[in-house]
């Protein structure tokens, strides 16, 4: 028995010597070109951090700045200055199209959409918007919502929908609510009672703190006459 073990360990250690021995066989054949592809890996993160440092971050902080004015612009519901700035501070249109690979540039897209579609330019609203991404889960929904209101006022209602519905998968308490609401109120203008109803009933259910929960008995009561009616 004791034979039969030292057998197996033998031939085990002979198995990872003619592994070891072949890995040292191919790296000395390709030894140049593993220099090459480890040398490349460290250039690339070398670059990646040097970019980010010396290059993006600087960028970043200047476009925050040039930014400021824009802003206060947009708060004030002064649109157009907002969008192509005052004549010495740049509008929303100048960060993107100059610090275009940065968060600010990247935040005056939402902007940049958001005057938009208060100005009734609704297609460029929408190009704006979808360009614009966020992790911020209110914010996020508030984008994707408003793209919604944009291509309801362009009167495609079924993308209208598409896009509240997808500005409601963040679930809180402000913005779920606010787009079923929309969402609603979009099936009423294409006749679907039945499908208003469902998501108004989901707002009294399962939002009943939301500002729209308020009223929302009347909409309720509406969706249901009209389902008797037909």
């Amino acid at each position: 028995m004791s034979t039969e073990k030292d057998s197996k360990v033998e031939k085990n250690i002979s198995a990872v010597e003619h592994a070891l021995s072949n890995t040292e066989l191919f790296i000395e054949k390709n030894q140049k070109i593993i220099m090459y592809v480890v040398g490349a890996i460290v250039l690339v993160i070398g670059g990646y951090i040097g970019f980010n440092k010396f290059y993006l971050a600087p960028k970043e902080k200047e476009a925050q700045s040039q930014m400021f004015w824009a802003e206060r612009y947009f708060e004030k519901d002064s649109l157009n200055l907002a969008l192509n700035g005052d004549g010495n501070n740049p509008g929303f249109i100048d960060i993107i199209d100059q610090y275009g690979m940065t968060k600010s540039a990247n935040l005056a897209n939402y902007y940049a959409g958001m005057c938009l579609l208060k100005k009734g330019q609704f297609e460029e609203a929408i190009n704006y918007l979808k360009k614009f991404d966020s992790d911020d889960l209110i914010v996020s929904s508030m984008a994707t919502g408003a793209i919604g209101d944009a291509y309801m006022e362009l009167g495609d209602n079924e993308k209208a929908i598409e896009y509240y519905n997808k500005a409601t998968k963040n679930n809180n308490l402000f913005t779920t609510p606010m787009f079923l609401m929309r969402a609603g109120w979009t099936y009423e203008n294409m006749n679907n009672y039945a499908e208003a109803l469902k998501l108004y009933e989901r707002i009294q259910k399962e939002f009943y703190k939301s500002s729209e929960s308020r009223e929302i008995e009347k909409y309720i009561t509406r969706a249901k006459g009209k389902l008797n009616q037909k």
